[in-house]
């Protein structure tokens, strides 16, 4: 196995862990749903749903970590990046990354799993409303949602790397992304004629490919 398949292993797993993670949007949702018809149709408001309802925030927005990395998906001022060559953008990446992430994601192990530690030794409940659910389970995921981004920041570094040796960057596994929704209902919409529907998928990807230009390498579609 080369470098380029052990990293896009790693995408692999970070991407799995991030659909996995977005399951739990389909029971945030049913517990909100749940607790608006007990509190205003039922008028029988019910306590737990709402430390439950930040906990499964709280889980996806954790796992989800790893998984937007993966994707180059966090939010970065790249008005002057997008124009910079790849071995320099590489560079500032690398730098970055030492300064700040590993430090970062360090603390946030580190601080994680001691603040879990206590909180099963102790049994911690929520404080938040009467007989709060236990949250134990739930500050578990810190350390492991900071483990899963570590693991995909070291092959964000291994790419900086492989950019700076090549002057290319690497390749990553793509998923499916916005635009490519919007090209599959163009594709398949009977109000238009073959040409127009065509002239549009083009632009709209235009519009994304140049709004989304950044240097990052080609992409391996899931």
């Amino acid at each position: 196995m080369d470098v380029q398949q052990f990293l896009i292993r790693i995408d692999a797993i970070s991407v799995w862990v991030g659909k996995a993670a977005a399951w739990l949007i389909i029971g945030l949702m049913t517990l909100v749903c749940i607790e608006v018809f007990k509190r205003y149709i039922m008028n029988m408001p019910t306590a737990w749903i709402f430390d439950v309802s930040n906990m499964f925030y709280g889980t996806l927005f954790m796992l989800a970590g790893a998984y937007a990395l993966a994707q180059n998906a966090h939010v970065r001022g790249d008005f002057l990046y997008s124009s910079l060559r790849p071995r320099i953008q590489a560079t500032l990446d690398l730098l970055l990354y030492i300064l700040f992430f590993l430090p970062g994601v360090a603390a946030l192990i580190y601080a994680g799993y001691h603040y879990a530690g206590l909180s099963w030794r102790i049994g911690e409940h929520s404080t938040v409303t009467a007989e709060g659910p236990p949250i134990y389970y739930f500050k578990t995921v810190i350390p492991v949602a900071g483990v899963l981004v570590l693991i995909q920041g070291l092959a964000e570094i291994a790419r900086c790397i492989l950019c700076l040796r090549t002057g290319e960057w690497p390749r990553r596994l793509k998923d499916v992304e916005d635009i490519d929704v919007v090209a599959e209902q163009l594709a398949h919409s009977e109000h238009i004629d073959a040409q127009t529907r065509e002239a549009a998928i083009q632009r709209a990807q235009d519009i994304d490919r140049a709004a989304r230009q950044r240097g990052r390498g080609g992409d391996i579609e899931t």
